[in-house]
Protein backbone atom coordinates (compact mmCIF):
# COMPACT_ATOMS: atom_id res chain seq x y z
CA UNK A 1 0.00 0.00 0.00
CA UNK A 2 1.36 3.78 -0.70
CA UNK A 3 0.96 4.74 3.20
CA UNK A 4 3.65 2.10 3.67
CA UNK A 5 6.04 3.17 1.72
CA UNK A 6 6.16 6.90 3.11
CA UNK A 7 8.18 7.87 6.45
CA UNK A 8 7.31 11.63 7.53
CA UNK A 9 9.34 14.60 9.32
CA UNK A 10 8.79 18.27 10.22
CA UNK A 11 11.25 20.67 9.90
CA UNK A 12 12.01 24.52 10.05
CA UNK A 13 13.62 25.67 7.16
CA UNK A 14 17.25 26.64 9.50
CA UNK A 15 17.05 22.88 10.20
CA UNK A 16 17.22 21.72 6.12
CA UNK A 17 20.32 21.69 4.33
CA UNK A 18 21.24 22.74 0.50
CA UNK A 19 20.10 19.37 -0.78
CA UNK A 20 16.26 19.50 0.62
CA UNK A 21 16.03 22.46 -0.56
CA UNK A 22 16.67 21.70 -4.33
CA UNK A 23 14.99 18.49 -3.80
CA UNK A 24 11.84 20.29 -2.98
CA UNK A 25 11.95 22.68 -5.87
CA UNK A 26 12.61 19.53 -8.35
CA UNK A 27 9.54 18.15 -6.70
CA UNK A 28 7.59 21.32 -7.34
CA UNK A 29 8.90 22.04 -10.51
CA UNK A 30 7.88 18.51 -12.01
CA UNK A 31 3.88 19.48 -10.97
CA UNK A 32 4.02 22.84 -11.60
CA UNK A 33 4.29 25.71 -13.96
CA UNK A 34 5.66 28.98 -13.20
CA UNK A 35 7.65 28.25 -10.50
CA UNK A 36 10.11 30.77 -9.26
CA UNK A 37 13.23 29.49 -7.14
CA UNK A 38 13.41 33.21 -5.39
CA UNK A 39 9.32 32.73 -4.54
CA UNK A 40 9.68 29.41 -3.73
CA UNK A 41 12.82 29.92 -0.97
CA UNK A 42 10.95 33.58 0.14
CA UNK A 43 8.26 31.59 1.24
CA UNK A 44 9.68 28.82 2.63
CA UNK A 45 11.17 30.64 5.15
CA UNK A 46 8.29 32.49 5.81
CA UNK A 47 6.49 29.27 7.18
CA UNK A 48 6.95 27.55 10.57
CA UNK A 49 7.50 23.98 9.76
CA UNK A 50 7.67 21.76 6.82
CA UNK A 51 6.29 18.07 6.79
CA UNK A 52 8.88 16.29 4.22
CA UNK A 53 8.00 13.14 2.91
CA UNK A 54 10.62 10.02 2.13
CA UNK A 55 10.48 6.68 0.30
CA UNK A 56 10.87 4.49 3.37
CA UNK A 57 13.99 2.62 1.46
CA UNK A 58 15.49 4.76 -0.81
CA UNK A 59 15.00 8.07 1.67
CA UNK A 60 14.22 9.98 -1.36
CA UNK A 61 12.57 13.16 -1.25
CA UNK A 62 8.96 12.39 -2.48
CA UNK A 63 6.47 15.36 -1.23
CA UNK A 64 5.79 17.65 1.37
CA UNK A 65 3.85 20.53 2.63
CA UNK A 66 4.83 23.86 4.71
CA UNK A 67 2.58 25.28 7.54
CA UNK A 68 2.36 28.41 9.29
CA UNK A 69 0.24 29.20 12.48
CA UNK A 70 -1.55 32.63 12.17
CA UNK A 71 -3.26 34.78 14.69
CA UNK A 72 -5.87 37.61 14.21
CA UNK A 73 -8.78 38.77 15.84
CA UNK A 74 -12.18 37.65 14.24
CA UNK A 75 -15.63 40.03 15.57
CA UNK A 76 -13.04 41.15 17.84
CA UNK A 77 -12.13 37.65 19.45
CA UNK A 78 -8.87 35.93 18.95
CA UNK A 79 -8.63 33.03 16.47
CA UNK A 80 -5.77 31.12 15.31
CA UNK A 81 -5.33 29.58 11.70
CA UNK A 82 -3.12 26.24 10.81
CA UNK A 83 -2.20 27.67 6.83
CA UNK A 84 -1.18 25.47 4.57
CA UNK A 85 1.03 26.67 1.81
CA UNK A 86 2.99 24.50 -1.01
CA UNK A 87 2.10 21.06 -0.98
CA UNK A 88 3.31 18.35 -2.93
CA UNK A 89 3.52 14.71 -3.56
CA UNK A 90 4.72 12.40 -6.11
CA UNK A 91 1.78 10.84 -8.25
CA UNK A 92 3.70 7.47 -7.55
CA UNK A 93 2.27 7.56 -3.69
CA UNK A 94 -0.60 9.76 -4.17
CA UNK A 95 -3.49 7.63 -1.70
CA UNK A 96 -1.41 7.20 1.09
CA UNK A 97 -1.80 8.57 4.51
CA UNK A 98 1.38 9.75 6.10
CA UNK A 99 0.71 13.24 5.03
CA UNK A 100 -2.70 13.70 6.86
CA UNK A 101 -1.34 11.91 9.87
CA UNK A 102 1.88 14.05 9.98
CA UNK A 103 -0.49 17.24 9.62
CA UNK A 104 -3.16 15.63 12.09
CA UNK A 105 -0.90 14.88 14.98
CA UNK A 106 1.16 18.75 14.08
CA UNK A 107 -2.18 20.84 13.87
CA UNK A 108 -3.52 19.14 17.70
CA UNK A 109 0.03 19.65 19.12
CA UNK A 110 -0.45 23.15 17.91
CA UNK A 111 -4.27 23.34 18.86
CA UNK A 112 -3.07 22.24 22.12
CA UNK A 113 -0.69 25.38 22.91
CA UNK A 114 -3.59 27.78 22.84
CA UNK A 115 -6.87 25.72 23.41
CA UNK A 116 -8.82 28.24 24.69
CA UNK A 117 -8.69 29.88 21.46
CA UNK A 118 -10.79 28.86 18.28
CA UNK A 119 -8.36 27.05 16.01
CA UNK A 120 -8.90 26.24 11.97
CA UNK A 121 -7.25 24.71 9.31
CA UNK A 122 -7.15 27.79 6.36
CA UNK A 123 -5.92 26.56 2.68
CA UNK A 124 -5.94 27.10 -0.64
CA UNK A 125 -7.14 24.34 -3.19
CA UNK A 126 -5.74 25.09 -6.87
CA UNK A 127 -6.88 21.62 -7.85
CA UNK A 128 -9.41 19.08 -6.66
CA UNK A 129 -6.99 16.62 -4.93
CA UNK A 130 -6.53 19.29 -2.55
CA UNK A 131 -10.07 20.27 -1.96
CA UNK A 132 -10.76 16.67 -1.62
CA UNK A 133 -9.54 16.47 2.09
CA UNK A 134 -11.84 18.75 3.87
CA UNK A 135 -14.34 16.05 2.72
CA UNK A 136 -12.54 12.97 3.09
CA UNK A 137 -11.73 13.77 6.96
CA UNK A 138 -13.67 16.68 8.48
CA UNK A 139 -16.99 16.70 9.34
CA UNK A 140 -18.35 20.37 8.75
CA UNK A 141 -15.86 22.94 6.45
CA UNK A 142 -16.61 25.87 3.97
CA UNK A 143 -17.23 26.51 1.39
CA UNK A 144 -19.98 23.04 1.06
CA UNK A 145 -21.90 22.13 -1.83
CA UNK A 146 -24.56 20.91 0.81
CA UNK A 147 -23.99 23.36 3.20
CA UNK A 148 -25.57 26.39 4.24
CA UNK A 149 -23.84 30.12 3.70
CA UNK A 150 -22.41 29.66 6.89
CA UNK A 151 -21.42 33.28 8.21
CA UNK A 152 -19.22 32.30 11.04
CA UNK A 153 -16.81 30.00 8.86
CA UNK A 154 -17.16 32.95 6.33
CA UNK A 155 -16.24 35.61 9.09
CA UNK A 156 -13.28 33.47 9.80
CA UNK A 157 -12.11 32.72 5.92
CA UNK A 158 -12.47 36.28 5.37
CA UNK A 159 -10.21 37.72 7.53
CA UNK A 160 -7.37 35.56 7.45
CA UNK A 161 -7.80 35.12 3.34
CA UNK A 162 -7.18 38.95 3.73
CA UNK A 163 -4.65 38.96 5.92
CA UNK A 164 -2.04 36.45 4.36
CA UNK A 165 -3.25 38.02 0.51
CA UNK A 166 -4.81 42.08 0.99
CA UNK A 167 -4.27 42.44 -2.62
CA UNK A 168 -5.28 38.63 -4.08
CA UNK A 169 -7.94 37.86 -1.90
CA UNK A 170 -11.29 38.42 -3.41
CA UNK A 171 -14.21 37.84 -0.64
CA UNK A 172 -17.14 38.17 -3.18
CA UNK A 173 -15.96 34.76 -5.10
CA UNK A 174 -14.02 33.13 -2.28
CA UNK A 175 -11.22 33.32 -4.43
CA UNK A 176 -7.34 33.91 -4.08
CA UNK A 177 -6.01 35.24 -7.61
CA UNK A 178 -2.43 36.18 -8.11
CA UNK A 179 -1.05 36.97 -11.56
CA UNK A 180 1.86 35.07 -13.09
CA UNK A 181 1.61 32.55 -9.94
CA UNK A 182 2.20 28.74 -10.37
CA UNK A 183 -0.34 26.11 -11.52
CA UNK A 184 -0.69 22.73 -12.09
CA UNK A 185 0.58 21.12 -15.10
CA UNK A 186 -1.88 19.87 -17.36
CA UNK A 187 -2.24 16.06 -17.04
CA UNK A 188 -1.16 16.45 -13.27
CA UNK A 189 -4.44 16.43 -11.85
CA UNK A 190 -7.36 16.76 -15.02
CA UNK A 191 -11.19 16.72 -14.72
CA UNK A 192 -12.42 13.82 -16.82
CA UNK A 193 -15.99 12.94 -16.59
CA UNK A 194 -15.48 10.10 -14.01
CA UNK A 195 -14.10 12.57 -11.67
CA UNK A 196 -16.90 14.83 -12.44
CA UNK A 197 -19.56 12.54 -11.13
CA UNK A 198 -17.99 13.17 -7.33
CA UNK A 199 -20.24 15.93 -6.08
CA UNK A 200 -17.80 17.40 -4.00
CA UNK A 201 -15.39 17.92 -7.04
CA UNK A 202 -18.08 18.81 -9.16
CA UNK A 203 -18.99 21.83 -7.10
CA UNK A 204 -15.07 22.79 -6.56
CA UNK A 205 -14.66 23.61 -10.36
CA UNK A 206 -18.68 25.40 -10.51
CA UNK A 207 -16.97 28.01 -7.69
CA UNK A 208 -13.36 27.74 -9.12
CA UNK A 209 -13.70 27.65 -12.85
CA UNK A 210 -10.31 28.96 -13.70
CA UNK A 211 -8.51 26.10 -11.05
CA UNK A 212 -6.89 25.33 -14.36
CA UNK A 213 -5.57 28.53 -14.90
CA UNK A 214 -4.10 28.81 -11.09
CA UNK A 215 -6.97 30.61 -9.11
CA UNK A 216 -6.53 28.97 -5.76
CA UNK A 217 -10.46 28.08 -3.94
CA UNK A 218 -10.24 30.47 -0.39
CA UNK A 219 -11.09 27.31 2.30
CA UNK A 220 -11.72 27.14 6.18
CA UNK A 221 -12.74 24.19 8.66
CA UNK A 222 -12.75 23.86 12.52
CA UNK A 223 -9.79 22.03 14.07
CA UNK A 224 -11.31 19.70 16.89
CA UNK A 225 -11.97 16.42 17.23
CA UNK A 226 -15.49 17.00 17.26
CA UNK A 227 -14.79 17.91 13.01
CA UNK A 228 -13.36 14.61 12.49
CA UNK A 229 -14.18 11.91 10.28
CA UNK A 230 -13.62 8.45 12.15
CA UNK A 231 -10.89 8.09 9.60
CA UNK A 232 -8.99 11.11 10.86
CA UNK A 233 -9.77 10.45 13.91
CA UNK A 234 -7.56 6.70 13.31
CA UNK A 235 -5.15 8.59 11.87
CA UNK A 236 -4.21 11.29 14.73
CA UNK A 237 -4.30 8.26 17.39
CA UNK A 238 -1.70 6.21 15.83
CA UNK A 239 1.76 6.10 16.39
Amino acid sequence: MPEKQLSGEILKASQMDQQIFEDMFRLMSIYYENVSKENFWKDLFEKDATILLRDKESGELKGFSTLKVLEALVKNHPNRALFSGDTVIDKAYWGGSELPRMWLKYAFQKKEEASQIPFYWFLMSKGYKTYRFLPVFFNDFYPKFNGSADQDYKSVLDTFAALKFPNNYQPERGLIVFQGKDRLKRGIADIDEKRMRDEHIRYFTQINPKWAEGDELACITRIDRDNLKCRACMLLDSK
